[in-house]
């Protein structure tokens, strides 16, 4: 995922129209990713899950999808951006439509992994377009607009969805995602057109193998492991609220109807929208970049652990909305990432942060769904414990982040 120095450049008009094209897959992605807050209770009828087994729905999305990122990165590397996004992303209309006719659990698990690998590349993809064809400096800018427009796909499993699930069923939700999904497909296909990018020198192209050991070799660097401890709890953060616990938590706490928590999902939608636009404008810069991600990763703690504490309908909303706005500083630890490593290494850095995260919402959303079945036995309020918990890994990650090595001052 490196630029080729003696690859055409691409006017810059085009490049914003392939990077626009490159997003639809991202908000779709978006959309698959935080389907779970407004299907939870239509799927509890149906399927007599518990929260653990909700839990396990949501994160094979995430599992999959983060697993396959080293794959995804490979996939870049030898064959392009195009090639990459547009061989996967069926995958993910596939599991779409295997999710809409699932007749149980372990077809719906299973169509939701199929949707996880599909969309395995689609931030990716964006982040490695805007290393290749963007100046350094519009970064962080560039960076947060795509993740901006990525997170257009989370407004649709806002209040549009729950009025689509409450009309039809869940399955309906499915089977217009999986429409969308071939939308965005045919849309990159047609106008995504990366200019040929010719070895270094001469030098002969990287086999897979060659491409593993040096993902592998990031490991070996101190300051990488402080970048994946915070990079799997602040995303996976935002993540199990938004797709997970918000819908659960407005109706049972609060009596909210399946429809007035989609409103409440969609107004955090929204909101998330302007998050990384703000902090991508705002970016402090490489000397104080990373206190800024430290005090925000404590302050989301803290929201965190007032919707734990304070049993209040206002104050959760509140709170939700906020999450959303300040998880915009999340593009502010791709920057860091672009900044820890010579420009080389950007490439599959991007991808160990993104598998990182990725796996972090997997883990969180999991361990969080077993949390609440464990205070759901002990006669416990689950949400408590789980808001409590996701608070409680942010200050962990904050602290490893912090307590672990910085990275050398120039990248190298």
């Amino acid at each position: 995922m490196t630029s080729a120095p003696d690859a055409p450049a691409l006017a810059p008009r085009a490049a914003l129209a392939m990077l626009v094209a490159l997003t639809s897959g991202f908000a779709l992605s978006s959309a698959f990713r935080t389907v779970a807050a407004i299907l939870a209770a239509p799927l509890q009828a149906d399927f007599a899950l518990s929260p653990q087994a909700l839990g396990v729905f949501a994160a094979t999305f995430h599992f999959t999808f983060g697993a396959m990122q080293l794959f995804m990165g490979i996939g870049i590397d030898l064959y392009g951006v195009r090639r990459t996004i547009l061989a996967a992303f069926p995958l993910c209309i596939a599991g779409a439509l295997l999710s809409a006719l699932a007749p149980g659990l372990g077809l719906l698990v299973l169509g939701q992994a199929l949707i996880g690998v599909g969309c395995a590349p689609a931030f990716l993809v964006c982040t490695v377009f805007i290393a290749r064809h963007f100046a350094p400096q519009r970064f962080a800018a560039m960076s947060g607009m795509a993740m901006a427009l990525g997170t257009l796909g989370m407004l649709f499993t806002g209040t549009p969805l729950a009025w689509l699930v409450q009309q039809w069923s869940w399955r309906a939700g499915f089977a217009v995602l999986a429409l969308m999904a071939l939308l965005a497909w045919l849309w990159m296909w047609r106008s995504v057109r990366e200019p040929a990018r010719s070895p270094a020198h001469g030098a002969p192209r990287e086999s897979v193998r060659e491409a593993v050991l040096r993902f592998a070799a990031l490991f070996t660097l101190a300051h990488t492991w402080g970048i994946v401890a915070l990079g799997a709890v602040t995303y996976a953060a935002l993540i199990s609220l938004r797709g997970l616990w918000l819908g659960p938590m407005l109706i049972a706490r609060h009596g909210f109807s399946l429809v007035q928590s989609g409103n409440v999902a969609l107004a955090l939608s929204v909101v998330a929208l302007c998050g990384p636009m703000l902090f991508g404008r705002i970016d402090p810069g490489p000397a104080a970049r990373r206190r800024w991600i430290v005090a925000c990763t404590l302050l989301l703690a803290l929201l965190f652990a007032a919707m734990a504490l304070l049993h209040s309908a206002w104050v959760d909303v509140a709170c939700m909305l906020l999450t959303g706005l300040l998880s915009g500083f999340i593009v502010l630890q791709y920057a860091d990432v672009r900044a820890a490593y010579p420009a080389a290494l950007t490439g599959r850095a991007m991808a160990v942060f993104t598998m990182a995260m990725f796996l972090g919402v997997a883990a969180m959303q999991w361990f969080t769904g077993l949390v609440a079945s464990l205070a759901q036995e002990r006669g416990m309020d689950p949400f408590v414990a789980v808001m409590g918990c996701i608070a409680a890994l942010l200050v962990l990650g904050a602290g490893a982040f912090k307590a672990l090595p910085n990275p050398p001052p120039d990248g190298a």
